[in-house]
């Protein structure tokens, strides 16, 4: 293979499987560490990847722009569908309680609730609370605070205080971008304020992400991966981040 070759397949790679490391690389295409290097530093300067610790990711992975909840929302709504259909199944029984996360995944649970089970539900999704304020099973708790425009959250000391002394069986918790290394982030520092208090108020904490944010790195990381119980994906994951994620003790859920 031709240099000029090796470097095509490298940034393919990469852009396929959102994260390689050096040593991966190495391996993969039979060339030393200094070589994948000097690739990775090439395509670095064209725009094509972006260099890490001990590896790369695309060159759009790392960024501080998050797109407006329309267009989210169409954004492969199929995947997303399938999604909440599966992370319906971990729903607390009758009488627990759930936290929904603002985002267009998670807002898609909510047909999966069975019409009779009596929860206690929280969350700070605006449209997310539209749509429960008239199921009469649902207890329904709407965190205060600032709403932001761009995701119709609430954010803010407001919403911080509640979570803070809140205890619940479920938390749904969306994500812009996840990474073993940086673990859930979003670009949004008050956003990423109240992911961070849900997870930390959840026994059991559930994630549903597209395989399109998987190996991506936005600017606030929100909780280690660690911290996460579930992870409800689809199946365009890579077998390696399926490994990797596994090796950190999470349950993998292909939907």
């Amino acid at each position: 293979m031709y240099p000029e070759e090796r470097r095509q397949a490298v940034a393919t790679l990469i852009s396929q499987r959102g994260r390689m490391s050096v040593a991966d690389l190495s391996a993969t295409f039979g060339v030393t560490t200094e070589t994948v290097r000097r690739d990775l530093a090439l395509l670095e300067r064209l725009g094509h990847v972006r260099r890490v610790h001990g590896g790369a990711v695309p060159a759009t992975s790392l960024t501080v722009t998050e797109p407006g909840l329309a267009e989210r929302d169409h954004t492969r709504a199929e995947h997303k569908d399938r999604i909440a259909k599966q992370a319906g199944s971990y729903l607390p029984p009758t009488g627990g309680s759930v936290l929904f996360d603002a985002g267009t995944t998670t807002g898609r649970i909510i047909p999966e609730l069975p019409s009779d089970l009596d929860l206690s539900v929280i969350t700070n999704s605006v449209p997310i609370a539209a749509r429960l304020a008239g199921i009469n099973s649902v207890r329904l708790h709407m965190l205060g605070g600032r709403v932001r425009g761009i995701t119709q959250a609430t954010v803010g000391e407001e919403a911080l205080r509640v979570l803070d002394v809140l205890r619940v069986d479920v938390a749904f918790i969306g994500t812009n971008a996840l990474s073993v290394e940086h673990g859930l982030s979003t670009p949004d520092t008050d956003e990423a304020a109240v992911k961070r208090a849900m997870v930390c108020c959840a026994n059991c904490v559930v994630v549903v992400a597209d395989s399109s944010k998987v190996g991506r790195e936005h600017l606030v990381s929100f909780a280690p991966v660690h911290s996460v119980d579930i992870l409800v994906t689809d199946d365009e994951i890579s077998s390696t981040d399926r490994a990797k994620f596994r090796d950190q003790g999470i349950e993998v859920v292909i939907a």
